[in-house]
């Protein structure tokens, strides 16, 4: 067990890691335009530049965490960063789309890697001691908003005063200086004994990918069309193949009775459910800023500040102490039922309004739900699992909002269409639009609190974010 400074340092890392690989799913966003002038990209296929991150990270996740488990999650991280780099280095150099959308791609491989390695980590370290994991568990969940609003402050930035292929090279030396400090500051840990479950890691990557590419097109192509059901058909397909596969396999990539621990599934399905509600928030609240109110990039990114801090603030400091005086369930319902809240308020914009009267407060009510609600339901995820199969069960939960959220915004995105804000240049109707977003997303986090409420176990005494101690001592026994 590392030492109490030398285990914080790893800390540092493990958060920064989560910082990275949230920031580069939002930092290309302005930059978007300037990368389609320079390589030739079409009106249809520039989506993906977001999208096939999205989908090399959603498909790999499950893999990501198995291979943790199996070959240690030191040498996973590590590995993930160096996929990473490459993928960033390509990304930056690319002078064509197909270029572009690999290297994206691989950057969404060593994403896969690095976060549920970097999840493994942060219970190997504090996994031990309840009150200092519900702190390390509150500074990880912290880096995510604070790299999605980074994301879009330095992409405006980088864009506006240097050039596009910078927002892929600030990867690089960040991914040296994570590589040179890792073996001086994470656990060893060790490989242990087992087969890697390949016909079964294909089956579910492919099923995977395959699903969450159909639900990012869907917008596109309709939700109707043929190609579209196709390929949700075909995910149905590998991924029940993957079940079949599990069920039979000795050593399966992914055990199918994790799931009877106590409350991990019901976790996984308040993750789910969380990024279906909080993704489109923030794609559609980023669209309402720049083309209703008028605001810049710069402006923009912002104004999502005041929203950052709060979220940061509340995991930091209020979410341990509520978590430790309630328990994780009151917590994941009250804050999944304050951002349908804060989601519900959002939907009152309009075409008029101003940042501080339809903006400010609701934003600050749904950034208050999410930091109650992220935490414990992370922390029950992981903590179900059996410490063995920690890279899995970061695996699942990773998996579950990543999946939520591209399920989430596919859904909203049509939602909003046909609520009007496919119609550029019309202001009411935008926000009309976006009003039906936000409204549909409140739905969707109020659900999330319902099936919470019936769904979580009570324990009777509870550990501030993560499994109880008789969670974990069931899950053990699973």
């Amino acid at each position: 067990m590392a030492t109490a400074s030398r285990r914080w340092w790893a800390l540092g890392l493990i958060a920064l890691a989560q910082f990275m690989v949230i920031m580069d799913t939002s930092i290309i966003g302005v930059a978007l335009p300037r990368m389609r002038q320079d390589l030739g990209f079409s009106p249809e296929n520039l989506s993906w530049v977001f999208n096939a991150y999205v989908v090399a990270f959603g498909g790999l996740l499950l893999l990501g965490g198995r291979l943790s488990d199996l070959f240690g999650a030191r040498r996973m991280f590590s590995l993930g960063w160096v996929i990473l780099l490459a993928g960033s280095l390509a990304a930056g150099l690319a002078n064509g789309v197909a270029v572009e959308l690999a290297a994206r791609a691989v950057q969404g491989a060593g994403a896969a890697l690095i976060a549920p390695s970097a999840l493994t980590l942060l219970m190997t370290l504090f996994g031990a001691e309840p009150k200092e994991l519900t702190k390390a568990l509150a500074l990880y969940g912290a880096a995510a908003p604070a790299g999605g609003t980074a994301g879009v402050f330095l992409g405006g930035v980088i864009t506006e005063y240097v050039s596009w292929p910078w927002v892929f090279y600030i990867n690089i030396p960040i991914a040296l200086l994570v590589l040179a400090v890792t073996p001086a500051v994470m656990p060893a840990g060790g490989a242990r004994r087992g087969s890697l479950d390949l016909l079964g890691a294909l089956t579910v990557t492919a099923g995977l990918a395959a699903a969450v590419y159909a639900i990012v097109r869907a917008p596109e192509i309709g939700w109707g069309s043929a190609q579209t059901w196709l390929v949700l058909g075909g995910a149905v397909v590998a991924l029940a193949a993957f079940v079949g596969i599990q069920a039979a396999r000795k050593e399966p990539l992914m055990r199918l009775s994790i799931f009877r621990a106590p409350n991990l599934a019901a976790a996984n399905i308040a993750q789910l459910l969380l990024g279906a509600a909080w993704i489109p928030m923030w794609f559609y609240l980023n669209l309402y800023l720049q083309q209703v109110l008028g605001y810049s990039a710069f402006p923009s990114g912002a104004a999502l500040l005041p929203m950052t801090v709060l979220i940061m603030l509340g995991m930091i400091a209020l979410a341990p102490r509520a978590i430790g005086r309630f328990g994780p369930k009151p917590m994941i319902v009250t804050g999944l039922a304050v951002l349908a809240a804060g989601l519900g308020w959002l939907a009152f914009v309009r075409p008029s309004g101003n940042f501080v009267v339809d903006v400010l407060p609701a934003s600050l009510v749904a950034a208050l739900g999410m930091s109650l609600a992220f935490i414990p339901s992370l922390g029950t995820a992981i903590g179900a699992a059996r410490p063995e199969e920690g890279g899995l069960a970061s695996g699942i939960v990773n998996t579950s909002y990543q999946v939520g959220s591209a399920l989430g915004l596919a859904a909203m995105t049509a939602v909003a269409a046909a609520a009007g804000a496919d119609r550029l240049g019309d202001l009411a109707a935008l926000t009309g639009g976006y009003s039906a977003a936000f409204t549909g997303a409140a739905v969707i986090a109020a659900v999330g609190a319902v099936v919470a409420a019936f769904t979580l176990r009570t324990a009777p005494a509870a550990v501030a974010g993560t499994a109880t101690a008789a969670e974990s001592q069931a899950a053990g026994r699973a």
